[in-house]
C-alpha cells in the first residue's frame, strides 16, 4: 500500500503538467482545426524560458514562471499572425507542412542558441522532502502539481465563464454564425494558439527545473500530447485533462509493477486498447470545447 501511495503520487504531479500539454494541443485543434506540430518546440520554449529568466536575468523562481508563461503566450501570437493567418483557408496539408517546418525551425534554434547540453534550472526549495507517513515528496514536485492544478482551474474558468471563453466556444461551433454576430475571429484564432502555446510553455516551465533542459526534450512531450488528446477525444477540453492523468498513472504504475524500461509504452498500450473500443476517445461529445 504505501509504493501503491507513493505512485499515486508521482503520477498525479506528472499528470498536471499532462493535462496542460493536452488542453493547449485540444483547444487549437477543436477551434481552428490545426494539428499543431510546434507544441513540443514550445514546451522546450518554456523549458528555456524559464532557465533564461531564473539565471540570465536573475529572476525569482516564482517571477520566472509567469514569466515563461507569457512568453509563450507571445511566441504563439506571433506564429499564428505571421504563419497560420495567411494560411488560412488553405488545404490541410500544406497547413500540416508549415506548422512540421516551423517546429524543427524552433527545435534547431534552439540548439544553435544554447548547444546540446542540458541545463539545470535552480529551485529555490529544499532538498529534504515533505513526508507524510510512508509517502514522501520534494517539495519541488508539491509546487508543480499546485502550479499546474491552479494553471487549469484557470484555463476552465476563462474558456467557460469569460467573454472571451464564450466567443471561442461560439467560434468552434460555427465560425460563421460567430462572426455575424460580431465576434473578431481572426481575433479569437490569435488568441486560442497563445493561450494553447502558451499552456505548453507552462507545462515546460513547469517540468524543465524537476528534470534537466535540453534541445530535444519536446519530442517525447509532443508525442505524449498527441496521445492525451486521442485518448480523451479530439476537442473536448476535460477529456484532455482526465486523459493526462490517465496516462501519467498508467506510465507511473507501469514503471513501478511491470518495468522502468516500458514506462512510455505502458501509456499507449492503453491508448490503442481505447481506440479499439472507442476510436472517438474516452470523452469525445458534440460540443466539445469546454
Amino acid at each position: 500500500m504505501d509504493q501503491f501511495l507513493q505512485h499515486l503520487v508521482n503520477a498525479m504531479v506528472l499528470g498536471g503538467a499532462y493535462a496542460l500539454l493536452g488542453i493547449g494541443l485540444t483547444l487549437i485543434f477543436g477551434i481552428m482545426n490545426v494539428v499543431n506540430f510546434t507544441h513540443g518546440a514550445l514546451y522546450t520554449f518554456g523549458a528555456y524560458a524559464m532557465f533564461i529568466a531564473s539565471t540570465a536575468l536573475g529572476l525569482n523562481f516564482f517571477v520566472a514562471l509567469p514569466f515563461a508563461i507569457v512568453a509563450g503566450l507571445a511566441l504563439g501570437a506571433a506564429i499564428e499572425l505571421t504563419l497560420l493567418r495567411p494560411l488560412r483557408g488553405a488545404d490541410i496539408d500544406t497547413t500540416m507542412l508549415v506548422m512540421i517546418g516551423a517546429g524543427i525551425i524552433l527545435q534547431s534554434g534552439t540548439l544553435w542558441a544554447f548547444g546540446g547540453v542540458a541545463k539545470a534550472i535552480p529551485s529555490p526549495f529544499p532538498d529534504a522532502p515533505l513526508t507524510l507517513g510512508s509517502v514522501s515528496i520534494s517539495w519541488l514536485r508539491l509546487f508543480v502539481l499546485v502550479a499546474a492544478a491552479t494553471l487549469i482551474a484557470v484555463a476552465y474558468a476563462l474558456i467557460n465563464g469569460s467573454r472571451l471563453g464564450r466567443a471561442m466556444r461560439a467560434t468552434f461551433q460555427d465560425s460563421d454564425a460567430a462572426a455575424l454576430m460580431g465576434v473578431n475571429v481572426r481575433f479569437i484564432y490569435t488568441a486560442t494558439f497563445a493561450l494553447g502555446s502558451s499552456l505548453s510553455a507552462a507545462a515546460g516551465a513547469l517540468l524543465g527545473p524537476v528534470y534537466v533542459v535540453f534541445p530535444q526534450m519536446g519530442d517525447l512531450a509532443a508525442v505524449k500530447a498527441f496521445a492525451i488528446v486521442i485518448l480523451g477525444g479530439l476537442g473536448s477540453i476535460s477529456g484532455a485533462t482526465l486523459g493526462g492523468f490517465i496516462l501519467a498513472l498508467a506510465e507511473e504504475f507501469g514503471a513501478g509493477y511491470v518495468s522502468s524500461g516500458y514506462r512510455d509504452a505502458m501509456g499507449f498500450l492503453i491508448i490503442i486498447a481505447v481506440l479499439l473500443a472507442k476510436p472517438t476517445g474516452l470523452f469525445a461529445r458534440a460540443e466539445r470545447v469546454g
